[in-house]
């Protein structure tokens, strides 16, 4: 009879060799300078039953620093929001606040859509 340890181990099938290393398995985003990104800020309402959210994307940076960003610009817009796939989602419409404040912190900004 085998034992539960060598159950617990024993691979059946992997067909891309090991998958431990999960620091190969990152995806690295340079930090680019401020000034070299083209930011999109947009309102949505889509599949958020009607309630407005601004959505801010074209970052190319990690997502610590995208969390930091976006802690910062909630409290600046007094709102909730999160971080979906290097997207910004802010609750409400506060376009024109975060494009003057994104601005301000060396970003070059576009209000797109409509």
């Amino acid at each position: 009879m085998s034992s539960k340890k060598n159950k617990s181990k024993s691979v059946v099938y992997q067909e891309f060799g090991n998958t431990s290393n999960s620091e190969a398995l990152e995806r690295s985003v340079p930090d680019l300078p401020p000034k070299q990104q083209n930011i999109r800020v947009q309102a949505s309402r889509s599949g958020r039953k009607g309630k407005t959210v601004t959505m801010i994307t074209g970052f190319q940076q990690s997502p610590d620093s995208l969390n930091k960003l976006l802690k910062k610009l909630k409290s600046q817009c007094g709102s909730g929001g999160t971080m979906k796939d290097d997207t910004l989602e802010i609750q409400g419409d506060h376009r024109q606040k975060l494009v003057k404040l994104l601005d301000d912190l060396g970003y070059k900004v576009k209000i797109s859509g409509g």
